[in-house]
């Protein structure tokens, strides 16, 4: 009895592992290769599967969902003969696994050395210049390039970015001075142009400023001269409504002649030929009121209004 159940269990075991072998799950977005004695016979796709066990053997299991893969630095000449170092990013996604299995044998590696190549080719067309600020022209030649390479091994490449140009080191330093001395030569022209508005706003507010005062003045000045002319409009209506006589303007005329004589600077001031009327007259009006009541007040010489020099006398310097 004991070798009938040896042999039953190992007929279990052979049938578990037929069903097994059998029975073969793929999961979504993969693939699986199936060969037959070693020759490629069918494509599996995401599912339940059914295999000829020990006749059918899965070659290789393939993702085909979209796959990023980074590449190391990689050292490249320029066409100014600079040499530097740059990091790519390669999108792809594999659409046929038949021919990403058969067509290549490392599709990760013919893609690194394929982008190598083609970034030598397209940076040493290049200067130092241009390959720092054309990313977005060297990403499109490159991707046009691997795409066009890899469609025959069942790959699509989506997209290439270049994560970083490390220019050497001297370059670099050189670089950031000249981008320093960019700066500052802006900043001198922006501090130069504020300097600049601010000096003709001030300019312009001095402007303004001396307009608004003339016309401040000349509106002072004017309210002045109508306040002077209402004045004397006022007092020469006033003399008229009075009706003074001629002996009250000859004495209002000798109250003004002191003022004339006023201040350090009045040297020589001239005596008018019409003071000898006034004279007289006020001589009349004080003869009229003396002792003898009709009696008239001699005008003296020095203010007669027929003196030498027409009636005029030069007043002595004033010290």
């Amino acid at each position: 009895m004991q070798p009938i159940i040896i042999v039953l269990v190992i007929l279990v075991v052979l049938v578990f592992i037929a069903l097994v072998k059998t029975i073969q799950v793929i999961p979504q977005a993969s693939a699986a290769i199936v060969e037959r004695f070693g020759r490629y016979t069918r494509t599996l796709n995401a599912g339940l599967n059914i295999v000829v066990p020990f006749i059918d053997s899965i070659r290789n299991r393939i993702d085909l969902r979209e796959q990023v893969v980074p590449f190391p630095p990689q050292p490249v000449i320029t066409q100014d003969n600079l040499v530097v170092n740059i990091d790519t990013v390669i999108y792809y996604q594999v659409t046929d696994a038949r021919a990403a299995t058969y067509e290549v044998a490392s599709y990760i590696q013919a893609i690194e050395q394929l982008t190598v190549t083609t970034l030598r080719n397209i940076i040493g067309g290049m200067d130092l210049e241009r390959t720092l600020t054309s990313r977005e022209e060297i990403n499109a030649a490159l991707r046009g390039v691997l795409d066009e390479a890899t469609g025959k091994w069942g790959i699509r490449v989506n997209r290439v970015e270049l994560k970083a140009i490390d220019p050497p080191t001297s370059i670099q330093d050189s670089m950031e001075k000249q981008m320093r001395a960019d700066r500052d030569k802006r900043a001198s022209i922006l501090q130069a142009e504020g300097v600049r508005q601010s000096e003709i706003l001030k300019a312009e507010g001095e402007k303004q400023s001396a307009i608004l005062r003339a016309e401040g003045e000349a509106k002072a000045a004017a309210l002045r001269a109508e306040g002077e002319a209402q004045a004397v409009r006022t007092v020469f209506e006033a003399i008229h409504a009075g009706d003074p006589d001629q002996k009250l303007l000859s004495y209002q005329y000798l109250q003004m002649l002191p003022k004339i004589a006023e201040g350090d600077a009045n040297k020589l001031w001239i005596v008018p030929s019409e003071i000898g009327d006034a004279l007289k007259g006020l001589s009349g009006a004080i003869g009229n009121f003396g002792p003898t009541g009709g009696g008239s007040a001699s005008l003296p010489k020095q203010a007669g209004a027929n003196g030498d020099n027409g009636g005029r006398r030069e007043q002595p310097p004033i010290d």
